[in-house]
């Protein structure tokens, strides 16, 4: 498999996958309680901390250009895309949140019509740090429901109930800032299908414009998860629904949301026209952006002239908190190849309901690998997994369920 000279630069301007701007992601690992399906490096700490680790980050801040020039990464100086996720970023004081985005407009030049999210508890937020948010510009929310059914939201360890959802959702929407986004949990301890619904209607209730669902994920990194696995009985994990279940509950999102005018623009999100998440579209469109702060991560391109070797680089946080606040560490480096290009522009391209458009990847990428996953393509469509019209590679909603089955036949695929 050789690349013609050039390719990368006519993948550039073909694609627009680079554009001269940077969205930048603050990992806030601080919560008031740990939940028990939570797999995110975050957790209950003293709020001693909270002040030496807003330090931390706005060093990282002010080291980026550095820390990119060193290893010959283009790190845009343009910023239309900023999300402090966690965690719980709304515990932060009212004058942390000043300094952390005082910082970010020092350090970076933020568009006027840039997304500014942070992710938010129910009743985790004070009126200071609503006030110091609405200051610093933020004009969208994202609320961590999981279930407007308070047994169930009391299980899994949120202290929130519905009242206090949409108490919370009106306050903001008095504070100026109408871009809300509400996440739901399929899957949770008591989770019935009768419930799940009503947990739908409830969100449609809101009227936000912009819903996250999302399947509960068994694994290793949660309470829940280890309780499971191990057959344990903590958690109530005897109340946990079946797989087939937990599908169900997620084909029945889908049904209800789009139903509603909430159309679904990827595997987990759903949006009115013009409120899908411009920042978690850079993942998917493979926009660099920047991660700072415990276990986060990066992504930007290489200068020109990139070799094949290293088209760019993919870089995490150490997930240990104390470990961060003593000095940066990366976890996990990874240099992106040409090859590895064309494998992300498959499975990433196939999250968004659009898909991948066929034709275009013939277009710029060497014509054995595009051969080569035409094959894998032919497999899953008749799996049912993935569908072909015009060109347009998409998952079917069966697809969606075995999506990371999908996603692996198109790694180190055979050219």
């Amino acid at each position: 498999m050789t690349y013609a000279p050039g390719l990368h630069e006519r993948i550039m301007e073909v694609k627009k996958i680079v554009k001269n701007s940077l969205g930048i992601y603050i990992s806030v690992p601080f919560c008031r309680s740990k939940c028990t399906y939570c797999n995110f490096a975050s957790g209950v700490y003293p709020a001693s901390e909270h002040a030496h680790y807003v330090e931390r980050v706005i060093g990282d801040l002010r080291g980026a250009g550095e820390f990119a020039a060193v290893r010959g990464l283009n790190l845009p100086r343009d910023v239309d895309s900023i999300y402090l996720g966690g965690g719980t970023p709304t515990l932060l004081a009212a004058e942390l949140i000043d300094e952390l985005f005082h910082s970010i407009r020092s350090e970076f030049n933020v568009t006027a019509d840039a997304e500014i999210t942070v992710e938010c508890a129910p009743g985790q937020l004070s009126d200071e740090t609503l006030g110091a948010m609405v200051a610093a510009g933020v004009n969208r929310v994202s609320f961590g429901v999981q279930s407007f059914i308070d047994q169930e939201a009391a299980l899994s360890g949120r202290l929130h109930t519905r009242a206090k959802v949409f108490e919370e959702i009106e306050r903001l929407r008095n504070s100026g800032i109408q871009n809300l986004n509400v996440d739901l949990i399929a899957g949770l301890a008591a989770q019935t299908c009768a419930s799940w619904d009503e947990s739908l209607a409830a969100l449609i209730e809101t009227q936000v414009n912009h819903a996250s669902i999302y399947m509960l994920e068994v694994d290793e990194d949660s309470r829940l998860g280890r309780e499971l696995l191990s057959g344990g009985v903590r958690y109530r994990t005897e109340l946990v629904p079946k797989e087939e279940t937990i599908a169900k509950m997620y084909e029945s999102a889908i049904e209800t949301l789009n139903s509603a005018g909430l159309r679904q623009y990827e595997i987990s999100n759903f949006a009115r026209p013009g409120a899908e998440s411009r920042h978690n579209l850079r993942y998917w469109h493979r926009e660099p952006y920047l991660g700072v702060g415990v276990d986060a991560s990066s992504f930007l391109y290489a200068m020109e002239p990139a070799s094949d070797s290293k088209k760019a680089l993919r870089w995490t946080q150490t997930g240990e908190l104390a470990e961060y606040l003593k000095h940066a560490v990366i976890s996990e480096e990874t240099a992106i190849s040409a090859r590895q290009e064309f494998e992300e522009e498959m499975f990433l391209g196939l999250r968004l309901n659009d898909g991948v458009k066929m034709n275009l990847l013939q277009e710029i990428y060497p014509a054995d690998l595009v051969r080569a996953a035409e094959l894998v393509v032919q497999r899953m469509v008749q799996k049912g997994w993935l569908q072909v019209e015009a060109e347009q590679i998409q998952l079917t909603c069966e697809g969606r369920l075995f999506s990371n089955d999908v996603f692996a036949e198109f790694i180190e695929i055979d050219a």
